[in-house]
């Protein structure tokens, strides 16, 4: 099973921006990102099909997130840009075993998780 890495999470106040990456150990199909707040359940952020052509985006992060993929450097990126605090949580990077994204349910393996806090 392939491990992945995420990194660049921090501290950021509202309106900032971040860009988190996540590393994968091997070759890896549809990914995406999920995150989860205090007290919440896990939700969907974002996905993408193995050839970066095909982009999905939750409602509450539209406009003002980017998933995007280097498939030679084996890494995933989420450009988060116009942060609010509601978007403090964990962030997990996830892969599935299918080329193309078709929902979060499609997910098999997951990272530990990056903390992104955006103080208002």
């Amino acid at each position: 099973q392939v491990q992945l890495v995420e990194s660049g999470g921090g501290v950021v106040q509202t309106g900032g921006s971040l860009r988190l990456s996540c590393a994968a150990s091997g070759v890896t199909l549809a990914m995406g990102w999920l995150r989860q707040a205090p007290g919440k359940e896990r939700e969907f952020v974002a996905g993408i099909s193995w050839t970066g052509t095909n982009k999905f985006y939750a409602d509450s992060v539209k406009g003002r997130f980017t998933i995007s993929r280097d498939n030679d450097k084996r890494t995933l990126y989420l450009q988060m840009n116009s942060l609010k605090p509601e978007d403090t949580a964990v962030y997990f990077c996830a892969a599935s075993g299918k080329v193309n994204f078709r929902g979060p349910a499609d997910f098999n393996s997951w990272g530990r998780g990056t903390q992104v806090t955006v103080s208002s």
